[in-house]
């Protein structure tokens, strides 16, 4: 049991909400893994989507919206196809690295992404909290 309670310390699952709750989404999100978390700046960080669809999505794009303290800070847009293997069915992952400049401030950020298919219809929309370090590595250093 110790083993497991180690194992599970150093990883840990981001709390992923649906935004709308009461609607019966096409692609049913099962979890986001953000490394490193806390996010560092001017560091890379790798964003990681697991999902699952009994649809067959040949298209899409990624509409990814970004608030620091409910303010709208970042907007971007990714094709689905770029970010995993299209056509998409079962069970697949979104991965996206970034990396955020040494400027950025620290803090509690949310993540909003849409995925959308044909003809713009919403096929899933999650919502996330990730932070942003007090420290840039170099700084540690």
């Amino acid at each position: 049991m110790l083993v497991l309670l180690l194992l599970s310390s150093g990883s840990t699952a981001t709390a992923v909400e649906y935004c709308n709750k009461g609607r019966d989404y096409p692609v049913k999100v099962s979890g986001v893994d953000i490394v490193p978390d806390p996010v560092v700046r001017g560091e890379p960080a790798t964003f990681k989507i697991s999902a699952f669809t009994d649809k067959n999505i040949a298209t899409g794009k990624l509409v990814i919206d970004v608030a620091y303290f409910f303010f709208h800070v970042h907007q971007e847009t990714h094709n689905l196809c770029d970010e995993t293997s299209c056509p998409v069915t079962g069970e697949f992952v979104l991965t996206s690295k970034q990396t955020l400049p040494s400027y950025t401030p620290p803090g509690s950020y949310t993540l909003t992404m849409k995925l959308l298919g044909d003809r713009n219809k919403e096929l899933t929309c999650i919502s996330f909290g990730f932070s942003i370090g007090f420290a840039t590595t170099n700084a540690i250093i």
